[in-house]
């Protein structure tokens, strides 16, 4: 067959050089120069948690295939995929059609990572388990919670936030330690505060020789119950201020979050240019001790008493 159809060229002149065949460029899947302004149009400013978002390529490996309200961050790999959150429980299949949409397989999902424990970003991953067979991967205060699908009554949040699918844990990390799949290194940072249980997560992302870092770093939003009080835990307290220290001194490129608004990422794709800032992490940082510290002069000042 090669031969006759080398012959066809010959007769029509055409001349094909010998000794390599032509180098096939793959075009990146979803560019964030096009996608970044179709997924901002899409939500058009929603941060529902369940409302459908197209894909986005943040940087060479890396997708964010969540939705308008919730990210989830796919890290594609040689030797299989990372998932970080899996959203609510509805939001599972829209990850999983993201996903496809982009070309890549859901079963080659390895390791699926959490952010924290709250069921609108783990309220998906029993599901995402089930159709991948992968590996869930968490601290060991949020495998507690994954396992039973229960928020844990020291959550600042108990009795507001809903229990979810419970999630069969295969493996937990701490601060420091990684994840390695193939190509694919994901450091874990531990940042209680917003739970106990709570991570954020580094690695690097390569495209070509353009290397970033890249960090999903967690909520870190002193919210809570009606009854809860921050300066009565003064523990908690002095862990947001050792988790936010952490985000703030970490190597840091691009910043991503749980929720796409907390770090403005809505406004940042509509520009369809690309995320680099090295001081992102730095400004998050600051932002969340603002946060805090205004809840804790909130706190005192209920507390304080009235005067005559």
């Amino acid at each position: 067959m090669f031969a006759s159809l080398a012959f066809f060229l010959a007769a029509q002149g055409i001349a094909i050089p010998l000794g390599k065949a032509p180098r096939i460029i793959e075009q990146p899947r979803a560019p964030i120069e096009h996608a970044g302004p179709r997924w901002a149009a899409a939500c058009d400013g929603s941060d529902d948690w369940e409302k459908p978002a197209p894909p986005v390529r943040i940087h060479a490996n890396t997708y964010l295939v969540g939705t308008c309200g919730i990210s989830s961050i796919l890290i594609v790999g040689r030797d299989g995929d990372v998932l970080i959150d899996g959203g609510t429980e509805q939001d599972a299949d829209l990850i999983a059609e993201n996903i496809r949409a982009l070309g890549y397989r859901v079963q080659d999902i390895r390791f699926i990572l959490t952010s924290h424990e709250h069921y609108d970003h783990v309220g998906g991953i029993a599901k995402l388990q089930r159709l991948s067979g992968a590996t869930v991967v968490t601290s060991p205060a949020a495998a507690k919670v994954l396992s039973s699908g229960v928020p844990s009554t020291d959550d600042p949040q108990f009795g507001v936030v809903k229990p979810f699918p419970p999630t069969q844990v295969g493996r937990t990390v701490r601060n420091g330690e990684g994840v390695l799949l193939g190509n694919i290194m994901v450091t874990a940072i531990a940042t209680p505060g917003h739970t106990a249980g709570a991570m954020s997560w580094r690695w690097v992302s390569c495209d070509g020789g353009v290397c970033r870092t890249i960090v999903y770093a967690d909520s870190l939003n002193p919210v809570s119950n009606d009854t809860y009080r921050y300066s009565d835990h003064q523990a908690v307290v002095a862990a947001f201020r050792a988790s936010i220290a952490k985000i703030a001194d970490s190597p840091c490129e691009i910043l991503l979050t749980p929720h796409p608004s907390a770090s403005n990422l809505p406004k940042r794709l509509a520009l369809g240019r690309p995320l680099l800032d090295d001081q992102a992490c730095k400004a998050y940082a600051a932002g969340r001790t603002k946060a805090l510290d205004d809840r804790l002069a909130k706190e005192a000042a209920s507390a304080a008493p009235t005067k005559p």
